[in-house]
């Protein structure tokens, strides 16, 4: 997984039900673009996430 700063990580729900999480990645601080991500959710908080699976990266509009 590659990720730059500025784009969306998306987290797909487990459960029947439950939507999808989206965070804006801030900082990345693996090696060439790779996790682990420090991100923003929309409400604010900030989380240091290290994508599973059933994450995937949205770019940035450029």
């Amino acid at each position: 997984m590659q990720a730059n700063v500025g784009d969306k990580l998306v987290v797909h729900g487990h459960v029947v039900g439950q939507g999808n999480k989206k965070a804006e990645i801030i900082e990345i601080r693996g090696a060439d673009g790779a996790p682990p991500y420090l991100v923003r959710y929309d409400d604010g908080h900030e989380h240091l996430v290290f994508p599973g699976p059933d994450a995937v990266i949205e770019p940035a509009p450029r």
